[in-house]
């Protein structure tokens, strides 16, 4: 376990708290209020289910001004809570604290306390000491306090310190009526919290690219349900769950409520049939555009977003891409375009979404693909070719045989907000 996960000292201590930094909503002006509420939301959704409901009583929420703290009643409740904590978006970092009073030899007696333990467990060589008064009428200084606990720390434990790439940071942050002491910081996503930029619809398949493009998009703050597409016979059921897999890992980052699986075997073969096979993967995609409007329609959103890119495939040039946006209603953005495959990837193992993404189960986009596909598409060859079926009538069969899958439970306090601008 990383730093931190200790809470350690007991005596004087007046609760187990959870110090939560957020970055980016410092910056938000007069928005500023209502993001933190639907960041002080998604907290305590986070925790919903951690513990039986006579100690989730005991868990709850406290805003402070830059800074949230999450009260638990036992260590052990405490560090499941910091566990979840770290995948809500629109906070940077949590620490488990042992919580004193605001008195220097408290406070000193906690870090030794704090630096033993962590001696016993990780055998760090070296220490530093890093201290915040938010309280100016404590009679030391932030400078102050690091300096007298730090030799107090050296006293007590021998550990030298380095102030340059200590192997052990210990904290101290010190307020009105309390102290708060703790060894580093465990890293959470940082971003905007889920909701406060409205909702979209995520085309989610069972590849690396499209979960990672949908974290991204949650990062910035929006609400996302899924839509898949699956192609029966051609393909199984373990590429379904494959992909209700996935969209369940994006869940436990709060990044995705809801995954509408379309049946999309007949509009594929019928694309097929009337298109030159050469831009075949345009017209699947313009039909997935147009599905996924309307299915945007039925959950609420504003946008679409794709894992699309540019140049990673033959097909997914400018024009392309551009042919086939043309085929939807809503903005569709693509968090990846920037992206090469190196970077993707290893933001995929971060989140938890690699290791399901490379399991060798195809998805529709596999399916039917030309060996040479266009790589300039014009629109108006794709809407020649679609002029010879019944697109209207091939949306409306997929929308109403299509089946919808809870990931969440909806949380109705992170409402669709649709915006002029993020201030």
């Amino acid at each position: 376990m990383a730093p931190g996960g200790q809470i350690g000292y007991e005596a004087g201590a007046m609760s187990r708290i959870i110090l939560c930094r957020f970055g980016e909503l410092f910056l938000k002006s007069g928005n500023r209020r209502r993001f933190e509420g639907v960041l002080h939301k998604n907290m305590r959704a986070a925790l919903v289910g951690i513990a039986a409901d006579a100690v989730l009583q005991r868990v709850r929420v406290e805003p402070a001004h830059g800074r949230v703290f999450v009260h638990a009643p036992d260590d052990a409740t405490a560090l499941e809570a910091a566990d979840r904590l770290q995948r809500v978006f629109g906070l940077v970092s949590v620490s488990v604290t042992a919580v004193t009073s605001p008195d220097l030899e408290e406070i000193t007696a906690a870090a030794i306390t704090l630096v033993e333990r962590e001696r016993q467990r990780e055998h760090p060589s070296s220490f530093k000491v890093e201290a915040r008064r938010t309280d100016k009428t404590f009679p030391h200084r932030s400078l102050e306090i690091a300096r007298k606990v730090g030799a107090r720390v050296i006293e007590a434990t021998g550990l030298s310190v380095d102030v340059h790439n200590p192997a052990l940071r210990v904290g101290i942050e010190v307020a009105a009526n309390r102290a708060f002491v703790y060894a580093g910081a465990r890293s959470a996503p940082g971003g905007l919290p889920v909701g406060v930029s409205g909702r979209a619809l995520l085309l989610l398949s069972g590849g690396i690219d499209s979960p990672v493009a949908g974290w991204l998009a949650a990062k910035r703050g929006l609400a996302l349900d899924g839509v898949y597409f699956h192609s029966p016979p051609y393909i199984g059921e373990k590429s379904r769950d494959k992909v209700l897999t996935l969209g369940r890992q994006l869940a436990t980052w709060q990044a995705l409520d809801s995954v509408t699986v379309v049946n999309f075997t007949q509009a594929q073969r019928r694309l097929r049939e009337v298109g030159p096979p050469e831009l075949a993967v345009v017209l699947y995609r313009r039909m997935m555009m147009r599905i996924a409007d309307e299915i945007a329609d039925q959950r609420h959103c504003d946008g679409l977003i794709t894992g699309e890119n540019l140049g990673q495939v033959a097909s997914q040039t400018i024009q392309n891409l551009t042919a086939i946006e043309a085929a939807a209603r809503r903005v569709v953005l693509r968090p990846l375009v920037t992206y090469d495959k190196v970077d993707t990837m290893a933001l995929a193992r971060r989140i938890g979404t690699y290791d399901t993404s490379v399991l060798p189960f195809d998805d529709c986009c596999s399916l039917f693909v030309p060996r040479h596909p266009a790589t300039a598409a014009r629109i108006q060859d794709a809407e020649r070719a679609e002029a010879k079926l019944d697109v209207a009538a091939e949306i409306a069969a997929a929308v109403a045989s299509a089946e919808h899958v809870m990931l969440t439970e909806r949380r109705p306090a992170a409402p669709v907000v649709r915006t002029a601008g993020v201030q």
